[in-house]
């Protein structure tokens, strides 16, 4: 099964940042596959991605309007956009990592 994992985070970690997280896995659900969301909210990091999320997955979207830490994802598929477009376009946000058409992210030192 594919799998996609997401970051979602707002700068007051509550409503916007677990609605994005909900419509991001339900979107996966519409294709059949996995949608692992980590979610950085006002209690702090939950659902934490690990190594072998990232690994096993397609792609990486980040729904934030607070800096998400994007070093472990290097080399994947990355869609980074703000938190209202994981809530009002997941489907299609899911969709454009199904259909791959995304730049890999390459980490640069600063």
């Amino acid at each position: 099964m594919k799998k996609i994992v997401c970051v979602t985070a707002c700068p007051t970690g509550i409503a916007h940042t677990y609605m994005a997280a909900e419509m991001l896995e339900n979107a996966g659900k519409t294709f059949g596959i996995e949608v692992k969301c980590e979610t950085n909210g006002s209690i702090g990091v939950e659902n934490r991605l690990t190594e072998k999320d990232i690994m096993e997955s397609i792609g990486v979207i980040i729904a934030a309007d607070i800096r998400v830490e994007k070093k472990r994802f290097h080399g994947k598929k990355l869609i980074e956009v703000p938190i209202y477009r994981g809530i009002q376009e997941a489907t299609k946000l899911v969709q454009m990592m199904i259909d791959g058409h995304i730049k890999t992210y390459q980490h640069k030192e600063d």
